[in-house]
């Protein structure tokens, strides 16, 4: 079961290679954690809403997958300006809370580098298949394929553990098992699902290493590929792409004399 769904049409974006999507995302995220400033992450954001036209999602799959970071990024906003390091002219104060024009900075480049770090991760995961990428770690990073298969092994049965919850809160429901109310009440059904839970995934996760050992996938001997995963130009063009906006945020921010190197 892919992780990318059918409604997700397909894009320049789905046919790069995932490696080249992981670079791209692991340039900016580090050009933007070198610094906290607005400007940097500010260009780097919109540089990213200029790309996203070739992600192949639709107007709501987009809203609803980068939604959790939406909600974050007005949060860390917010709880910076509030008790974020205050420096500069002082705006508003009462008791242990002041907001000064250094913390309302701090705070914008922040939210603007949650938004520039998580959208492009979130999109770029969405248009993955995780094969594609373990097929990629494995033949073009050359990671240990025992790493490798058992991480997509793993990632496999997220899906399944989302089936299961759901499974297990009917079975509960119908036998009246955890049916009180109030705050208590619920805490008491969620402790409960969440210990049936992970005694069953400890069940099912022994099921599968031993399958995988019978099927010779922890043999230290070199393995083929079903699906051979190349590396080329079209990718090298992504990356030089996640470069470029890395290049780009940082002399932005440089020029506009707000970089400041976060282990000066």
């Amino acid at each position: 079961m892919s992780m990318m769904t059918p409604e997700i049409r397909p894009s320049a974006i789905a046919r790069v290679n995932p490696v080249a999507k992981l670079a791209v995302a692991l340039l900016i995220s580090c050009a933007l954690m070198l610094s906290i400033d607005w400007v940097s992450a500010a260009t780097a954001l919109l540089l990213e809403a200029v790309l996203l036209a070739w992600c192949g999602l639709n107007a709501r799959q987009f809203w609803l997958r980068t939604a959790p970071v939406w909600i974050a990024a007005p949060f860390g906003m917010l709880t910076t300006v509030l008790y974020g390091q205050d420096s500069g002219a002082v705006l508003w104060g009462a008791g242990l809370v002041t907001i000064t024009e250094g913390s309302v900075a701090l705070g914008l480049a922040i939210g603007l580098r949650v938004l520039a770090i998580g959208i492009p991760g979130i999109v770029l995961l969405a248009t993955t298949d995780p094969t594609d990428l373990a097929d990629g770690l494995a033949q073009v990073v050359r990671l240990p394929a025992r790493f490798v298969l058992g991480a997509l092994a793993g990632l496999r049965l997220v899906g399944m553990f989302i089936d299961d919850w759901h499974s297990l809160a009917l079975a509960r429901r119908a036998r009246g098992v955890g049916d009180g109310g109030g705050l208590r009440g619920r805490a008491r059904r969620f402790a409960g699902l969440a210990f049936a839970l992970l005694v069953l995934s400890v069940r099912r996760g022994s099921k599968l290493a031993t399958a995988m050992e019978a099927r010779g996938f922890g043999s230290d001997e070199p393995r083929s590929w079903a699906r051979e995963s190349v590396f080329g130009r079209r990718d090298v063009v992504v990356v030089a792409l996640g470069l470029t906006i890395a290049a780009a945020a940082i002399s932005a921010a440089v020029l506009a004399g707000t970089w400041r190197f976060v282990l000066a």
